[in-house]
């Protein structure tokens, strides 16, 4: 298990930009693929973003692909999501997320199994 916790959410006009960042505590951060999900009212979670234990790869939901921009910094222990040109579908509750095994790529939010306590973004018109 991994213990995350978001920081960064709140309320943005529609085609502004927001940072999310999300802080780990385990030596062992590097060695997980870290992943952005995100939950709206009444919806299931959604997969956005995933990057590699290394940061050199990076993977996109098709909803937010050439918008959003996932990376890490394992010095630190932090992974940041940029979103950008947001839209009032992007509305959400924002988690970061690690699988269960490290060096696991997965898209599927039943993969993983530490999550942090998310952060609310809100996109008003």
């Amino acid at each position: 298990q991994v213990h995350l916790v978001e920081s960064g959410g709140g309320l943005v006009q529609a085609g502004g930009s927001l940072n999310l960042s999300c802080a780990a505590s385990e030596d062992t951060f590097s060695t997980y693929v870290m992943a952005w999900f995100r939950q709206a009212p009444g919806k299931e979670r959604e997969f956005v973003a995933g990057v590699s234990w290394s940061g050199i790869m990076t993977y996109y939901g098709d909803s937010v692909k050439d918008r959003f921009t996932i990376s890490r910094d394992n010095a630190v222990k932090m992974v940041y999501l940029q979103m950008s040109r947001l839209k009032l579908e992007d509305t959400a509750v924002y988690y970061c997320a690690a699988p269960e095994r490290t060096h696991f790529y997965s898209d599927n939010s039943t993969e993983f199994t530490s999550w942090g306590q998310g952060t609310q973004v809100t996109v008003s018109s």
